[in-house]
């Protein structure tokens, strides 16, 4: 949809498509709700340059891009939620996408990296800043068989990466098992130096990462923390160093051994062009339907605006036991 505000599709399956599943471009009010996205060129569902929208109770695998993309907007006032991204270059990108932005509840799995809001100077309203992610299941992300933009691969193997962001609230997740870390804030090379500022780890439970559960690369600007997520890290003791009561997190910082990943993005156009993998993932299982497609739709966007600090609690009233994860 493009410059048609106040679209809404759902109950609705696109596959085959040379570049993306579902589209909305330039627009104010939108939704998609039960819609099933796979195996398609680029994006699985989508919106750009537009505000006030919501993806829900959806699914969308074998993109080289991302499963789930919101870009180019600030404010958002954008909500993600019940939705399901699995072998996907990305599982969620948000590039420049920016104020109330909830992505929660929802399950990224087996992508090639997990959830990364991040800044790029090729979109405009950089840099990226004021996304919340929170309540999620991110699981085993780092796949080599995945379909994946050449943009992603530096990324293979975490599960939550803050690239060049900005007062970000990454909180009450569920990250295990990826090849990489788990949780990392990142700097970014692109045409100019993005560094994160204000990020705010808190409260996730993070385990069984290849390197670190929790890094913040360097060079980090101030007011990044950590705190109440336990787990190892670089640096070292990050929640004591970088705690969000710490006078150290007010000066930035980050570690220097694993600053020379984020050079990666530099070197992106050097790794092979993105292949023909999207074609061949396989059909995902059938997916539900939505409860009655008789009722008459609601509005585009999200039901109730967005707000942080509400959902923030939501989120902790709904903290499982160290070792549960989201069904």
């Amino acid at each position: 949809m493009f410059g048609a505000d106040g679209v809404v599709i759902e109950n609705m399956t696109a596959h085959g498509y040379q570049l993306n599943g579902f589209y909305w471009r330039s627009v104010w009010g939108y939704r998609g709700s039960y819609l099933t996205a796979y195996n398609n060129g680029d994006y699985g569902i989508y919106a750009k340059d537009s505000g006030v929208g919501q993806f829900d109770h959806s699914y969308a695998s074998g993109h080289p891009d991302s499963g789930f993309y919101i870009g180019q907007c600030d404010p958002c006032n954008a909500l993600i939620t019940d939705v399901v991204a699995e072998r996907n270059g990305l599982g969620y990108s948000g590039t420049n996408a920016s104020g109330n932005l909830v992505i929660r509840d929802s399950v990224f799995r087996d992508n090639l990296a997990g959830i990364v809001p991040n800044t790029l100077d090729s979109s405009l309203l950089r840099p990226q800043h004021d996304a919340l992610i929170v309540n999620n299941l991110v699981t085993s992300n780092g796949s080599w068989t995945v379909p994946a933009s050449a943009i992603a691969y530096p990324l293979r193997g975490n599960g939550i990466v803050v690239v060049g962001g900005n007062r970000n609230i990454v909180a009450y997740n569920r990250v295990d098992d990826h090849p990489a870390i788990g949780i990392v804030l990142t700097p970014i090379v692109d045409e100019q130096l993005w560094i994160g500022a204000g990020n705010q780890v808190r409260d996730n439970v993070v385990t069984r990462s290849g390197l670190v559960d929790l890094a913040m690369l360097a060079p980090a600007a101030g007011g990044n923390c950590f705190q109440g997520n336990g787990g190892t890290s670089l640096p070292v003791g990050v929640e004591f160093l970088y705690g969000c009561r710490s006078l150290l997190a007010g000066l930035g910082g980050g570690d220097v051994v694993l600053a020379a990943a984020a050079l990666g993005f530099a070197a992106r156009s050097l790794v092979a062009p993105p292949d023909d993998r999207w074609m061949r993932q396989p059909a995902p299982p059938s997916q539900p339907s939505m409860p009655d497609v008789n009722v008459v739709p609601a509005p585009a966007g999200p039901a109730t605006p967005v707000n942080v600090e509400a959902e923030l609690a939501r989120a902790a009233s709904l903290v499982r036991p160290r070792g549960s994860a989201l069904p």
